[in-house]
């Protein structure tokens, strides 16, 4: 226990003498405190005004929900422009010192790499964190003065808890990106990586506060928590004090990354039946953790969709499910539906699903694809919890509706999700002796091996089932002939 706390005490002494260093040096600069007392003092008022134009047009329509809604989003705003300036400071933290050439003697001091980020990371988040904090009571301290209006205590922790979380996802993110440019110019264009979807959070949040559903800013506050622990530790794991005194330029090596590619995805096979050995022998593998995950997540997925059938009930007549018509087969024909047209657009469909979710699990470390491939799962948790509420047999509806494809289709969904996470893992923490760059083409190539080897194969068998079995085993069971 002792030993903890010393290790403790020592980690945050270590990190408080590079924080403090920063911060002396962020209070001698007037471009940086000049932003945050604007923001800190005058952006307050601004908002005081807009929310008494607000609250004054709304109660002439007798509309006062919409001011009620309106002022604690007009709070959360004026916590998060004060905290935008710490993207800044992080961003120069690594690559503006590097360009000074005062990056080198802070690398030589005896402090720890843990020392050395966490600091940064102090430094860089402290005094723009402050200034949210001091708008945010000066704009409570207006709004009761001008309106008089009170903000629930309950409000008020969680936008302070927000604003916290949100600099510290930012200063992360920022950091990391300063960590791995040369140069400050290259770290502010890979800015947008961390702008833009906490300014998307920020929208998200909006809605929320405008629906009064205050019950999901926990949830929110807690991913954001989950997301900053993740890029601070892929941040640690990457900051290499040769690797950044040993760059001098950032390079796209293209062919490299091609040869790269191809060699992990080929892994030295000499026949296609070697290469099916070497998936099933190798990459397989090394994610059983993540298709045990997937397995648990769409499983919650359909858990999830049939409680929220109680909440949300469907009209029973919307599920007879000994009603359907026994020359459905035609229809479907007469349609399109049923032939290789209808099978190349359902093949098709969840192709694109698997890209969508490829692509969003790669700028989202794979949360992004687990959620959107649970989807669908918690779609068909939701029709059959209703199916049970309207007095049906759910098991009728899951083999003559679900089953037939569904064998296929959710193992296809595993591997998608499990791989699609190891890309997210590969970029957290990347294998010991590889950079950032070859260990996120490495699990790309073991992306392609799975998607080329398994995925597709089983999407194509899974349409096929989906429009040429499903239908008639419908038909057998629910048109009641």
């Amino acid at each position: 226990m002792n030993q903890n706390t010393n290790s403790f005490s020592d980690l945050f002494r270590g990190a408080w003498i590079v924080a403090y260093r920063e911060i002396r040096d962020q209070l001698r600069d007037w471009r940086i405190i000049t932003p945050i007392l604007v923001l800190t003092l005058l952006f307050p008022i601004l908002m005081e005004i807009t929310a008494k134009r607000a609250v004054s047009f709304v109660n002439r329509y007798g509309a006062s929900l919409i001011a009620d809604r309106l002022i604690p989003f007009l709070l959360l705003v004026v916590g998060f422009f004060p905290i935008s300036i710490s993207l800044v400071i992080a961003l120069e933290s690594f690559a503006g010192e590097r360009e000074r050439h005062s990056l080198e003697p802070l690398l030589a001091t005896p402090l720890t790499d843990g020392q050395l980020y966490l600091g940064k990371m102090l430094a860089s988040m402290l005094a723009p964190l402050m200034g949210a904090f001091f708008g945010i009571f000066v704009y409570l301290i207006v709004l009761i003065i001008e309106i008089g209006w009170e903000v629930p205590l309950l409000l008020i922790v969680q936008v302070v808890l927000l604003t916290t979380a949100q600099a510290l996802v930012m200063v992360s993110g920022a950091v990391v990106i300063s960590s791995q440019a040369t140069s400050v110019r290259s770290a502010n264009l890979l800015a947008s990586f961390v702008i833009i979807p906490v300014a998307m959070l920020v929208i998200g949040e909006s809605m929320i506060m405008f629906w009064a559903n205050y019950n999901a800013l926990w949830l929110i506050l807690a991913a954001l928590i989950i997301l900053a622990t993740i890029l601070s530790r892929m941040g640690l794991h990457l900051f290499n004090r040769e690797y950044l005194l040993g760059r001098e330029i950032d390079s796209l090596n293209l062919k490299w990354a091609g040869q790269h590619f191809w060699e992990t995805f080929i892994r030295g096979a000499k026949s296609i039946p070697d290469w099916y050995h070497t998936l099933f022998k190798r990459t397989i593998p090394q994610l059983k953790y993540s298709m045990l995950f997937m397995a648990v997540a769409l499983t919650s997925a359909f858990f999830i969709g049939s409680n929220m059938a109680s909440k949300f009930i469907l009209p029973k007549d919307v599920l007879q499910l000994k009603n359907l018509d026994s020359n459905l087969m035609s229809q479907l024909a007469d349609l399109g539906i049923v032939g290789t047209r209808g099978w190349l657009w359902v093949f098709w469909n969840n192709v694109r699903a698997t890209g969508l979710a490829t692509l969003l699990g790669i700028f989202s470390f794979g949360i992004a694809a687990v959620i959107l491939l649970m989807i669908p799962i918690g779609i068909i948790g939701y029709f059959s919890g209703n199916v049970i509420l309207a007095g049906q047999d759910v098991m009728l509806f899951l083999g003559g509706l679900v089953f037939p494809h569904a064998v296929v289709e959710v193992p296809a969904a595993i591997l998608c999700g499990a791989v699609v996470l190891n890309i997210g893992l590969a970029m957290i923490s990347p294998s010991k002796g590889c950079t950032l760059g070859e260990s996120f083409v490495s699990a790309l190539a073991e992306w392609a091996r799975v998607v080329v080897g398994l995925i597709l194969p089983l999407l194509m068998i899974a349409a096929a089932i989906e429009v040429f079995i499903t239908p008639r085993i419908a038909i057998i069971l629910l048109s009641g002939n």
